[in-house]
């Protein structure tokens, strides 16, 4: 049985994916992290859920949260980040990492923390969004520049984020099977007299609205033809059923720095 804590406890995801581990004999809950702005603070996990108390409150202390725990799921804020990742070092924790909008410190950080202790992260743990990061790859690599590369993304109302974090991987990668500068060769929205398309631009486009769990598309098009490569979410289980299988994987880990393709046996 592998023991979990959750950071993001009370959140969307951070929900779900205890939903799904609270009804697996795999799994057993020990921890529930959240913000101190948390209204839910001290209420036992189980009834946060609808379903029997379970004798884990949320608490804001990593340390408390991580006492018994295998493996330390993260779905919060980047602003937690630090904190959890010393906890999980201190305890010997594994650590599950989905939240996005990381800054290159933390992921140096991370870099050096998993000289200690097991880390995957990656912004997205769908198994299907996986499979599209590396469709994308491999579509980018073979096309040559004569097939232009749009990414569109939409999410719901509530998201903080733009673009998503799944979208700026999905442009990280086809940027290098294109030998391209992101951070360059990258157009965010078009507005007013832009012109002809420059040659090698790669596009990213965001929209906002209504209850979507996540669309995202990359659009490859030529004179005379275009292909879509598209990944649409129905629920937030898809994402949680990954995190799990993620938590599978680095508990069986002494140390290392793993994404998704590790987890899912395609590196």
């Amino acid at each position: 049985m592998i023991r979990i804590a959750m950071a993001g406890a009370a959140g969307r995801m951070g929900q779900t994916i205890l939903g799904l581990a609270a009804k697996d004999r795999a799994f057993k809950i020990t921890g529930a992290l959240e913000m101190a702005a948390c209204p839910s603070l001290g209420q036992d996990i189980g009834t946060l859920l609808g379903c029997d108390p379970v004798g884990v409150r949320l608490t804001t202390s990593p340390s408390v949260a991580l006492q018994s725990a295998d493996v330390l799921i993260d779905f919060s804020h980047p602003s937690a980040l630090n904190a959890n990742l010393k906890a999980c070092v201190k305890n010997k924790t594994g650590y599950v990492l989905g939240t996005t909008g990381l800054k290159a410190a933390a992921l140096k950080s991370l870099k050096t923390a998993s000289k200690k202790i097991p880390i995957v992260q990656a912004p997205n743990m769908s198994i299907g969004v996986n499979i599209l990061f590396w469709l994308s790859e491999v579509t980018a690599g073979v096309l040559t520049e004569d097939y232009d590369i749009e990414i569109a993304e939409t999410h719901h109302r509530m998201k903080k984020d733009a673009p998503s974090g799944t979208a700026m991987k999905l442009l990280e990668i086809v940027a290098k099977a294109r030998k391209r500068n992101p951070s360059r060769d990258t157009v965010y929205g078009r507005r007013g007299e832009t012109g002809a398309r420059s040659r090698g631009k790669i596009g990213v486009l965001a929209f906002r609205g209504g209850d979507v769990v996540g669309d995202h598309t990359v659009f490859y098009l030529g004179d005379g033809e275009r292909l879509e490569l598209t990944h649409r979410a129905s629920s937030r289980e898809a994402f949680a059923q990954g995190a799990l299988r993620a938590a599978r994987f680095v508990a069986k880990r002494r140390h290392g720095l793993y994404d998704m393709r590790q987890v899912l046996g395609m590196a």
